[in-house]
C-alpha cells in the first residue's frame, strides 16, 4: 500500500488576468498560503511555462522547479489537455476547437494536428527534464458524434476510428516511452476515451502500449452513471494521476444524462466542489491507498454553484482529511508468533 500525496491543486481554472492569478509566482504564493503542497501546471498557459523551451532545456526546467520549491511546493505533473484534444478532432468540431490553437494554426486542421502532436512530444521531454514520470492529457475524438448510434453506425466505423486514433497517438506514446514518462488519459465525456470499454479498445489498438495509462476523475463517471468505485478495481494498475472533483446526477421527468442543452446549473448532471456532490471520496481514497496507487490528490475546481475562491480555500483541508497514512503493520500482529513449520503442520493436522 502507498500513502496518497497531497493536497495539490490544478491551476487551469484559476488563471486570470489579475494578480495573483496571472503569474507563476503569484499562484505559487496563493496556493502555499492555502495549504497546498503541490501544483499541477496546464502547459498551454504561457504565463506559467514555455513548453517548447521546457522540452529543450533542463536548465530552464531546473530554474522553474526551483522557483516553485521556494514557495514550499512541488510540481506534481504537467498537463496538455487542450493540445491532446487537438490530436484528434472531427471536422464537425473544427471551428469550436480552433479556440485551443494558436492563431497561426486556425482554419488549418492538418497544421493544427501537427502542432498538437509536436506539443505532446515536447511535453514528454519537459516532464523528463522536470524529473516527472507521469503526464495528463485528453485523447481527442473522431467518434464522439456517433456515441448515440442514430443514424445507425455503419459496420466497421468504430474499429476504423480507434485504429486511426491509435495511429496518431502511437508516435507520441513512443516519445513518452523514450523519456520514461507515463501518459495518463483523462477519461472524459466528449473524448473517444470516455469509459472503461473505450480505454480497452484503445489499448488493444496500441498493442497494450505500456505508457498508455489513466488520469482518474470520478466526476466524469457520475455524469455517465458508471460505477466509479468498481472502475478502480478494474483499472487500478493504470491509474497514475487523480483529480479530486465532485459531481451529482439528479434526473427529473424533463431531463437526464443528455441534459436537454441546458446550462450547467440547470442540468441533471452537474460538476460540484469536492464534498458538495455525490462522490464517495472516503471509499475512493481507501481503494487507491489499498491498491498502492502512487498518485497526487489534485483538486480540480469546476463547480456551477460555489465560487473558485471558496472552493480553493476548502480544497486543501478536504483532501488532507481524506488522505490515509498507509499502515505498515497488521492490526493483529500482537497475537502472532514466530514461524515454526512443525507447529503449522500440527495446526493443519499434517503428520
Amino acid at each position: 500500500m502507498k500513502t496518497i500525496k497531497g493536497p495539490a491543486v490544478y491551476l487551469a481554472q484559476f488563471m486570470d488576468s489579475k494578480a495573483p492569478f496571472n503569474s507563476l509566482d503569484g499562484l505559487c504564493q496563493w496556493a502555499a498560503d492555502l495549504g497546498y503542497k503541490g501544483i499541477q501546471i496546464p502547459t498551454w498557459e504561457s504565463a506559467l511555462i514555455n513548453l517548447k523551451k521546457a522540452g529543450e532545456s533542463k536548465t530552464y526546467c531546473d530554474e522553474l522547479k526551483g522557483k516553485v520549491a521556494s514557495y514550499g511546493l512541488e510540481i506534481t505533473e504537467l498537463c496538455t489537455h487542450l493540445q491532446g484534444q487537438l490530436v484528434a478532432v472531427h471536422p464537425a468540431y473544427d471551428t469550436m476547437f480552433d479556440n485551443f490553437a494558436p492563431d497561426d494554426y486556425k482554419n488549418n486542421p492538418k497544421a493544427r494536428t501537427a502542432w498538437a502532436i509536436d506539443q505532446l512530444k515536447s511535453a514528454a521531454k519537459a516532464s523528463r527534464n522536470f524529473g516527472l514520470d507521469v503526464h495528463g492529457t485528453f485523447s481527442g475524438s473522431l467518434l464522439w458524434h456517433t456515441a448515440h448510434p442514430w443514424p445507425q453506425r455503419p459496420d466497421g466505423l468504430v474499429e476504423l476510428g480507434f485504429k486511426e486514433l491509435a495511429n496518431r497517438w502511437l508516435p507520441i506514446l513512443d516519445v513518452f516511452d523514450e523519456n520514461g514518462v507515463d501518459l495518463c488519459y483523462e477519461i472524459h465525456p466528449g473524448e473517444d476515451l470516455h469509459d472503461g470499454d473505450t480505454f480497452e479498445r484503445f489499448l488493444a489498438e496500441t498493442n497494450n502500449h505500456k505508457r498508455a495509462n489513466l488520469l482518474y476523475d470520478p466526476s466524469h463517471f457520475v455524469l455517465q452513471q458508471l460505477d466509479y468505485l468498481t472502475y478502480i478495481d478494474h483499472y487500478h494498475e493504470f491509474i497514475k494521476m487523480f483529480h479530486v472533483k465532485d459531481a451529482e446526477f439528479n434526473p427529473t421527468g424533463k431531463k437526464g444524462s443528455f441534459g436537454g442543452y441546458n446550462n450547467w446549473v440547470d442540468r441533471a448532471g452537474r460538476y460540484r466542489h469536492p464534498g458538495d456532490g455525490q462522490v464517495d471520496f472516503k471509499t475512493i481514497f481507501s481503494k487507491l491507498t489499498q491498491y498502492g496507487c502512487n498518485v497526487w490528490a489534485v483538486m480540480e475546481w469546476e463547480c456551477c454553484i460555489k465560487s473558485p475562491e471558496q472552493g480553493a480555500k476548502e480544497g486543501a483541508p478536504f483532501i488532507q482529511s481524506h488522505i490515509i497514512e498507509a499502515t505498515q503493520k497488521k492490526f493483529d500482529d500482537f497475537a502472532g508468533s514466530e514461524i515454526d513449520e512443525n507447529h503449522l503442520k500440527t495446526i493443519l493436522g499434517i503428520k
